[in-house]
């Protein structure tokens, strides 16, 4: 885009401008910024503003233009010496791109002087040109010349008009140019014409507009090149008393259409100015003015506008762009998906087709592993199978044992042919089982037909080893859950309904029912199956949980939490009243525990065989037996706030509703409650989840859950046979024995990322064996952070240079 003058602009302006504003006496002067000035010229019967930028431009103006509330220094002195005085000349110094305007005659004379190249600059100066005013100081170094206040305007300086150039002169030129550079740039700082003239005269007279100089170029190239410079020669003459027509050439740029059916849309732009329409202009769009000077003044006033206007379309361009690479991307995504999900969809039939071959390739792996046989040897037994022809061993292809998978190759029993003899395909390879075939279903359905892989063929399957073991573990994951220093299981609910479950289901006599009078705090319950007083230190771990799950964990609030007796809490409402989900009432005295601190622990338990088990018996048991329920209550009566005093000698007959609704986080936005299956008490307290009002309690009474808890530890032996292990959070003060534990308090850091952090710190760990490494790869990412209760800040001792390694 041309921006500024060039010689031949300035000469077809300057003389339009004298053939109209000679004469006219200023009236003002304004700045419009501190390069671009306005001079209001008037006459009797005619007005005009004369626009000055300096190193850009001079024309007169039929816009308003914006002008500085206060003036400028160099304004104000402009007004003092050029205001009520004529416009006598208007005239460029040689052939220089400086303009001298002559306003006043004679000894009352001053000049303002307009440096249209480099840098630019506007001088005003006396009758002698002695500089009053200047707009940019420098020196002219090469001359010996000062620019400055009180300093003499080097008018005799100025590059007077050179003859044309010889044919000898111009071989000479073009015989020492680069060779493939463009000729017009070899000439034009030889010439005053300007890029534009000069590629015109060349395409007049046979030459490319981009010609380049090589050595194919001859003397009579050359004689023609001078024949181009005498008719740009020509045109400089022509515009001495130029009064022709001024041209703005536009460029062509397409608006695409974000509908469908709407076309796209042309949007010209200026790109270019000239007093003549040049040849290698012909072709493009173009608007004609009756003069030069309003081309430029119609150029320059629209051409700011027209910047933004591109600006934006290029912007709109890019955003369609990313748009349709993202929609590209997206279809090339939802085509992968449905292959994969045809290819998985058919790995799962495989699988339930074979279910009893992959069960039992299943429990002979991890029998192999349970007795810590090396993985060599396990790899080396199979291969004996498979020799003495064993079918389970047979579909067997390869042993994963790093990350808990073999590869079996399975194939349909009821489609087999006869001609089946080729048909085994080994580039087939699949890290999931057949949990995940219906994913891809989920994503998008199928809108075309693709190609099916043969029903007949065998593929290669990766069954995860750990997920029968980690079945077992799926059902802690229901609620949230932790097993006291004191060996008693503690739930809690993740959202409304879940407390409506816990309360419903199992909350049973002995039990205690723990809460906080906080927005987001759980429900949770202490089980107590054999019905003895609950110790302070459970009471305390369980209002720990009951907090750290509220509001007060984002707010860092340290408050109470509160216990009352399972017969305490009703979802009967009083008459006219409405209980939400969730919400229950809790009649009598609230029990106020201490005020709890902000901090719970992120761990793992390992699930131990039972030939083990007898190691860990007693790793977590009660410390404190003499102090009761009441002696608890009656500790916290200093720390509890005077209102909850009073609440909590209310009495009995009275009853207080209770709202009790937990935050919905992030990760657990698809959990499903389920009324049936594996719940978690099935196994964990081994009861009912019958919701029969008949069922005896005394038989819950009788059953020992001691066995099951203690196969659960913190403090995995050497020796132990390790099955799975199940990332724990729970107050801190429960993992004070525990062999691999960080501290978690409220802080910046997301959850999946604490998780890591986490885990990356017990794998470095110099007492971790192989097997409980092993055991840590195959926890899920998902279920590292799904209990940790928000963003966390950890702590463990050397963490920082776990990180760094």
């Amino acid at each position: 885009m041309k921006t500024r003058f060039s010689t031949i602009d300035l000469r077809a302006v300057l003389a339009e401008l004298n053939a109209s504003l000679i004469g006219m006496r200023v009236n003002n002067v304004y700045d419009v910024d501190n390069k671009t000035y306005l001079i209001r010229l008037q006459k009797p019967d005619f007005k005009a503003t004369l626009l000055l930028e300096s190193g850009i431009r001079i024309h007169t103006t039929e816009f308003e233009w914006p002008k500085n509330m206060m003036p400028s220094s160099f304004a104000m002195k402009c007004r003092k010496h050029l205001k009520s005085r004529r416009l006598v000349s208007a005239k460029q110094l040689g052939v220089d791109r400086i303009v001298d305007f002559q306003f006043g005659s004679d000894e009352a004379a001053y000049h303002l002087i307009i440096e249209l190249y480099d840098r630019g600059n506007i001088v005003l100066t006396d009758y002698e040109y002695l500089i009053l005013n200047i707009l940019r100081f420098r020196t002219d170094e090469s001359d010996d010349v000062k620019f400055a206040v009180r300093e003499r305007y080097p008018v005799d300086h100025a590059r007077a008009a050179e003859p044309l150039l010889t044919l000898e002169r111009l071989t000479e030129v073009i015989a020492s140019a680069p060779k493939g550079e463009l000729l017009k740039r070899v000439l034009n700082p030889l010439l005053p014409y300007g890029p534009a003239l000069i590629e015109h005269c060349l395409i007049e007279n046979g030459f490319s507009g981009n010609v380049k100089v090589d050595e194919k170029f001859e003397s009579k190239d050359i004689e023609k090149v001078l024949v181009c410079l005498k008719e740009a020669e020509d045109y400089m003459k022509t515009t001495s008393n130029f009064s022709g027509k001024g041209y703005i050439i536009q460029k062509r740029e397409i608006k695409p259409s974000l509908e469908v059916d709407k076309p796209t849309e042309d949007i010209f732009t200026y790109e270019e100015f000239h007093p003549f329409l040049f040849s290698q202009h012909s072709q493009c769009p173009y608007i004609e003015f009756e003069s030069f000077d309003k081309a430029v003044d119609e150029f320059y006033s629209k051409i700011e506008g027209q910047k933004i206007d591109l600006k934006a379309l290029q912007q709109e361009k890019q955003a369609l762009k990313k748009l349709d690479n993202v929609r590209k991307d997206h279809e090339n995504r939802l085509e992968a998906l449905q292959q994969a999900q045809e290819i998985d969809k058919l790995k799962g039939e495989l699988i339930e087709m074979n279910l009893q071959i992959v069960d039992r390739a299943i429990q002979v792996v991890r029998s192999a592993l349970a007795n810590q046989i090396d993985w060599t040897e396990i790899g080396l037994i199979v291969k004996e199978a498979q020799a003495q022809g064993d079918p389970v061993a047979n579909a067997i292809k390869e042993l994963k044992l790093q990350t808990n998978h073999v590869t079996m190759l399975l194939r349909n029993p009821y489609l087999l042919s006869e001609e089946e003899d080729d048909d085994v395909d080994g580039d087939l390879s699949v890290e999931k089982n057949e949990t995940e075939a219906p994913k891809g279903r989920k994503k998008k359905q199928k809108n075309k037909q693709l190609q099916k892989p043969q029903k007949n063929r065998p593929l290669l399957v990766d069954v995860d080893l750990s997920l029968s073991a980690y079945a077992n573990a799926k059902k802690f994951e229901k609620f949230l859950w932790f097993i006291s220093s004191e060996n008693y299981l503690i739930i809690g609910g993740r959202d409304q309904q879940q407390n409506e479950i816990i309360v419903k289901r199992y909350l049973t006599t002995g039990d205690i029912y723990v809460h906080a009078d906080l927005h987001g705090a759980t429900s949770c319950v202490i089980k107590n199956p054999t019905g003895e007083p609950i110790p302070p230190r459970t009471l305390t771990e369980a209002g720990t949980m009951a907090l750290c799950y509220s509001a007060a964990w984002d707010a860092r609030v340290i408050t109470s939490a509160w216990w009352v007796y399972h017969h305490q809490v009703s979802k009967t409402a009083p008459t006219g009243e409405y209980l939400t989900t969730g919400s229950f009432m809790i009649r009598g005295k609230k029990n106020f525990l201490p005020p709890s601190y902000l901090m719970m622990g992120f761990s793992f338990l390992f699930k131990v065989d039972e030939s083990c088990v007898w190691r860990h018996r007693g790793e977590r048991k009660v410390r404190v037996q003499d102090e009761d329920m009441e002696t608890l209550a009656s500790c916290t009566s200093e720390l509890i706030s005077e209102e909850m005093d009073q609440l909590g000698d209310k009495e009995e007959s009275h009853a207080t509703p209770v709202e009790v609704e937990l935050m919905t986080q992030a990760d657990q936005e698809d959990i499903t409650i389920q009324s049936g299956g594996d719940e978690l008490n099935d196994e964990l307290v081994q009861e009912e989840s019958s919701e029969d009002e008949g069922e005896s309690e005394d038989a819950v009474k009788d059953q020992e859950p001691e066995n099951l808890f203690d196969s659960l530890t913190g403090q995995p032996h050497p020796e132990d046979v390790l099955l799975f292990a199940i990332p724990i959070c729970a107050p801190y003060t429960t993992m004070t024995n525990y062999k691999y534990k960080v501290k978690l308090t409220p802080g910046v850091q997301k959850k999946g990322k604490a998780a890591k952090t986490a885990l990356n710190s017990f794998m470095h760990s110099k007492e971790a064996t192989a097997r409980e490494k092993d055991l840590f790869r195959s926890v899920k990412d998902t279920d590292l952070s799904r209990n940790i209760p928000g963003k966390v800040k950890v702590s463990a001792p050397n963490l920082l240079n776990v990180k760094r390694k």
